[in-house]
């Protein structure tokens, strides 16, 4: 059993799940005690971080284990949910690389997060380019489809 404990929530205007229309989403992120501010020194630093966080409303009986067509379009191939970016994973976890705007002690603002009002916050890593693909990403024409009104 793995147990994990939120460090921070979420506070932002999207109230409801949705797949597109996320750019310019500005997200503020407070950070819990005992990590708090301290936890945060110096992340301003950089401009990009990777947050990680829980798809809280996901219900246990929408998790997908297999394979599914993505966003349940029948006109995309059938794949692996691991093969997806999709929020009904069997973990439920989410990762958004966002833009750093600025640090206000416990409080983290970045644009670019794609998680809704009140989302557990479960780590936050500074992104750092050696970290990053050393050579180009691909991915399939579906993948691209989906991503035309996400942000």
């Amino acid at each position: 059993m793995i147990r994990l404990q939120p460090i921070g929530i979420v506070r932002n205007s999207r109230q409801a799940v949705e797949d597109d229309n996320w750019g310019g989403i500005v997200s503020e992120i407070a950070i819990e005690e005992p990590i708090g501010a301290e936890g945060l020194a110096g992340i301003e630093e950089f401009s990009h971080a990777e947050i990680i966080f829980y798809f809280h409303q996901v219900e246990e009986q929408k998790i997908v284990t297999g394979a599914r067509h993505p966003r349940n379009n029948p006109n995309w191939p059938k794949v692996g949910i691991l093969a997806q970016r999709g929020k009904n994973r069997p973990n439920r976890l989410g990762l958004a690389t966002v833009k750093i705007l600025r640090r206000e002690g416990n409080r983290l603002y970045v644009e670019g997060l794609d998680a809704i009002d009140g989302t557990p916050v479960l780590d936050i890593k500074p992104t750092m380019q050696e970290f990053l693909p050393r050579e180009g990403v691909r991915q399939p024409e579906w993948a691209t489809a989906i991503m035309r009104n996400y942000w």
